[in-house]
């Protein structure tokens, strides 16, 4: 799907390249016509290019939507809605699978509404990696990746076997296999463009900006590349892939301004932590945040796209940095093509795309500045990725903790069997995880020398850390074999343990048996210490409380020290062969270091000989025999794979949508809500309602696998929706986890809405700030819908999951004035009558009656938060999917 546009402006143009011409939308010709363009941020230059490409008479896209962007620049803000069309979509594995389930429904349904099944295919490429499934069960020694994967294969056979289907019966539709890397280390070393291009509908060759919507909030990483891109849930990504724009508002842009460059022994991590704690502070949710200034000439594109990848820990839709040579230089490294990256350089130039040295700053919305020669090392913990900490206070935090939150005295105690005991602020987990950090060279080979000298010296990891090294893609493993660092960091447990997100979303695996005793039978306060992006409570690991990012070289280094109690800049890590203090100091690499060893192991043939046969797997993925079909036939009694319940009973014509009438409320819960807490990703506990439903269906607790495995079949998501162990609801004080009451009694949350559901009686959620933050998870959305929750009332909305709720037909309410659910003392006991919503408006404010137990009535307003026409439409048809469903079987 190039383009569905008329071209009223008369923009469309040939750029000739290599003796090769393409077709293009020129911004020039449009501002010839529109006004000057070239102050706009190059983020929203690429919005401009996709509103010239897809205008329609106004259809979806009209020459106002296109004015407006253009006078944007007189006043950087905008209420207009506009309509955007990602070149692709990007998929993992947790996150794909509910989309091909959902896909393969709306297959069955379209035959049924007696559509044509064809139609149910992506029109623009998808790629689907499967990064999210892998486990750190075996760690700390040689053969721990190979058996992991054994194991990975093992218990996810059946959704492998689906998602293979998938790839052999949609068109457009791309399986990147187990093992290969996480999707967007393997987006932005492989898939990516920077300018894509394609045939149109009479043979021309079009270039375009390469853009992409993916179902992983971490999608943003793309920003580093020039690439716009940023997560959706994945009902907003079928729709993308079916053809839908996304509906948006014209975004206010946020400019972050870098000066100086990083001193020595300061890495990116410490960078994109600090920015982090700037860009929550400032205030970035649903804004576009884009670097400029002199600071960015001294950043490799990898420290870019590091920065780029945490936009959802500081709140942004996306972080965006524009092209320049650096630009051109990772493609070449990593195997892009000369005529992709010809292209590349001129069309950014022709379309003002390009970093332009001493240029006049963008228009912005708002400012802020840094630094980079202010930057000192740091962490952030022990519950949130913007809560930065300097080194040298890690310590003084913890110890805080202790008495301020935790409410108690450190203490040691034995571990049964072993020879050590082990403390509050003790380091259980020390992973080397995630995208953030491992699509990083210069961090990751730090890692590696602090591993060689640490070695050199004869330090071990404490006996009670689990280390693990999750490399983000393939290439990682040569580099740091070519570098002789591999086997230094294997001889201090960092051994290769998969190639996917592990611990960093929850897959750290159980820690030793005796050690989760210990912590859990006494109430220690462990730690850990990850490379990640997210270290929310309870997503990390069950057994650890205290959770802190850091750069992988600190990561080791914590793994040798084993604390977060003592002051790490002062104290000694351990003691050498000959019994003398070793300190971070004797370990540290200095920046030349690093650079060297960079640059005599990184280079393009293994990027070429790692993705040439990127989509054909090892030998288990090549093992699964699957044929493509027309619609998928669903196996009785599988507990991943399910037909979904969305459609049924659906016909061509929605019934109108009815008032909500007497609601009571399922959970009242605090701040900082995330995704996490309202449909975990991580382990199923035995006596939870989703660990019942699977022990009745005959499947043993060693097989329970994890939530995020099983976002196939909705009888287990249902169950896990507000099951996580650390959540709170208000309407039981005093308990934590899943729980909730009918009448005075006390039961899951689960439980509960089912007895509400019998009586015929809808539910509300009410809760306080930043409700959604965290992960663009849609069963957080499809979860909440299927207990029978009609509005959701918050403070404020995280973007993603707002979006989610009204694509699964969720009515998302905000308070106003002030107001939360303490000022008006809102508790379990009352009820909510909702009126008017057959006639919503975007926007537009709702009363809500409440009527206490004593009989007593009251109301207060609300702001809808259905943002756009277009959301209107979905919600009234009962979601998005039920939308695009009735259009094309239409």
């Amino acid at each position: 799907m190039t383009t569905t546009g008329n071209d009223t402006l008369a923009t469309r143009s040939t750029l000739s390249v290599g003796g090769k011409n393409y077709a293009y939308y020129s911004l020039d010709k449009a501002a010839a016509k529109l006004g000057d363009v070239s102050r706009l941020p190059f983020s929203m230059k690429v919005l401009l290019e996709n509103l010239l490409r897809f205008e329609d008479d106004g259809f979806t896209v009209s020459t106002a939507d296109i004015q407006a962007l253009v006078d944007w620049q007189k006043d950087p803000h905008s209420n207009r809605e506009i309509q955007y069309r990602p070149a692709r979509v990007l998929l993992q594995d947790f996150t794909g699978v509910p989309c091909v389930v959902d896909l393969a429904a709306m297959r069955d349904a379209i035959a049924k509404l007696g559509g044509d099944t064809s139609k149910i295919n992506p029109l623009v490429p998808v790629h689907l990696v499967i990064d999210h499934s892998v486990m750190v069960d075996e760690f700390g020694h040689p053969k721990a990746f190979e058996q992991n994967v054994e194991i990975e294969y093992y218990r996810n056979g059946e959704r492998y076997d689906f998602l293979k289907w998938g790839s052999k019966s949609l068109s457009n539709f791309k399986a990147v296999p187990p093992g290969t890397g996480i999707c967007h280390q393997v987006n932005l070393e492989h898939i990516a463009q920077a300018v894509w291009s394609s045939e149109d509908a009479d043979g021309t060759t079009v270039a375009y900006p390469d853009t992409c919507v993916g179902t992983d909030s971490h999608t943003t990483m793309i920003n580093g590349l020039g690439v716009l891109g940023w997560g959706v849930g994945g009902i907003e990504a079928e729709a993308a892939m079916l053809g839908q724009p996304v509906s948006m508002l014209i975004p206010e842009v946020v400019g972050f301004k870098f000066t100086g460059k990083l001193k020595e022994g300061v890495t990116a991590t410490d960078l994109v932590l600090t920015a982090t704690q700037m860009l929550r502070a400032k205030g970035v949710v649903g804004r576009f945040v884009e670097y400029f200034g002199p600071g960015l000439a001294s950043l490799s594109l990898a420290d870019r796209a590091t920065l780029a990848n945490m936009a959802p820990e500081y709140g942004a839709t996306c972080g965006f940095f524009g092209v320049d040579d650096k630009t051109l230089d990772y493609m070449r490294l990593t195997g892009r093509s000369d005529e992709n990256i010809a292209l590349v350089e001129a069309y950014a130039k022709a379309q003002g795309l390009w970093i332009v040295e001493g240029a006049a700053d963008p228009i912005f919305t708002d400012t802020l500045e840094l630094d980079l020669g202010s930057v000192v090392p740091s962490l952030a913990g022990p519950k949130r990725p913007q809560d930065r900490v300097s080194l040298p206070d890690v310590d003084d935090v913890f110890n805080a903790d202790m008495v301020n939150v935790y409410n108690k005295k450190q203490q040691r105690v034995a571990v049964e069997g072993k020879d050590f005991d082990i403390g509050d602020g003790d380091v259980t987990i020390a992973a080397i995880t995630s995208c953030t950090n491992t699509s990083n060279p210069g961090v990751l080979v730090a890692a590696g020398l602090v591993a060689k000298k640490a070695d050199a010296l004869g330090l071990k990891p404490k006996p009670w850390v689990k280390t693990s090294l999750a490399p983000g893609s393939q290439v990682v493993t040569d580099y740091l074999i070519k570098a002789g660092l591999q086997q230094h960091l294997d001889n201090i447990g960092f051994n290769l343990v998969g190639y996917g997100c592990t611990t960093c979303i929850g897959n750290s695996g159980p820690l030793a048996e005796p050690i989760s005793k210990a912590i859990n039978e006494n109430g220690l306060v462990a730690a850990a210490v990850i490379s990640g992006n997210r270290n929310f409570e309870g997503r990390v690991s069950p057994d650890v409380r205290a959770n802190f990012l850091a750069s992988p070289p600190l990561v080791v280094a914590y793994a040798l020290k084993g604390t977060v109690i003592e002051d790490f800049t002062t104290t000694p890590i351990g003691q050498d062969q000959q019994g003398k203090d070793v300190f971070l100091a004797d370990i540290w690499p200095t920046n030349l270091e690093v650079a060297e060893a960079v640059a005599g192991a990184v280079d393009r043939d293994m990027f070429v000989a790692r993705y040439a046969h990127v989509y054909k797997g090892d030998e288990h993925w090549q093992k699964i025999e699957v044929e493509g079909s027309d619609t998928y036939q669903w196996r009785a009694g599988s507990t991943y794979v399910a037909n979904p319940p969305y459609f049924e009973g659906m016909t061509m014509t929605p019934a109108p949508v009815a008032d909500i009438i007497d609601a009571k409320p399922l959970a009242i819960l605090g701040d900082s809500i995330t995704t996490d807490h309202i449909s975990p990703a991580g382990s199923i506990k035995a006596d939870s309602p989703a660990g019942k439903w699977l022990m009745e269906h005959q499947v043993s607790k060693a097989d329970f696998n994890s939530y995020g495995a099983r976002r196939g079949h909705h009888d287990v998501m249902m169950r896990g929706t507000f099951a996580n162990i650390r959540i709170k609801n208000e309407m039981v004080p005093g308990i934590e986890g899943g729980m909730s009451r009918y009448g005075e009694e006390v039961m899951p949350i689960y439980d509960a809405a089912m007895r509400h559901k019998a009586d015929g009686t809808p539910l509300v959620v009410i809760a306080g700030k930043e409700y959604g933050t965290g992960s663009s998870r849609d069963w957080a959305a499809k979860g909440t819908n299927l207990l029978g929750v009609r509005a959701v009332i918050v403070e404020s909305f995280e973007r993603i999951h707002r979006s989610n709720l009204v694509g699964m037909g969720v009515l998302p309410l905000q308070f106003v004035d002030g107001q939360t659910r303490e000022t008006l003392g809102l508790t379990g006991d009352d009820q909510f009558t909702i009126t008017g919503v057959a006639d919503l408006k975007p926007r537009q404010t709702v009363t809500v009656n409440v009527t206490r137990a004593d009989g007593s009535t009251f109301s207060f307003d609300t702001l809808c938060r259905i943002d756009t026409a277009n959301e209107v439409e979905y919600y009234m048809n009962g979601g998005i999917l039920h939308y695009v469903l009735r259009k094309l079987a239409a």
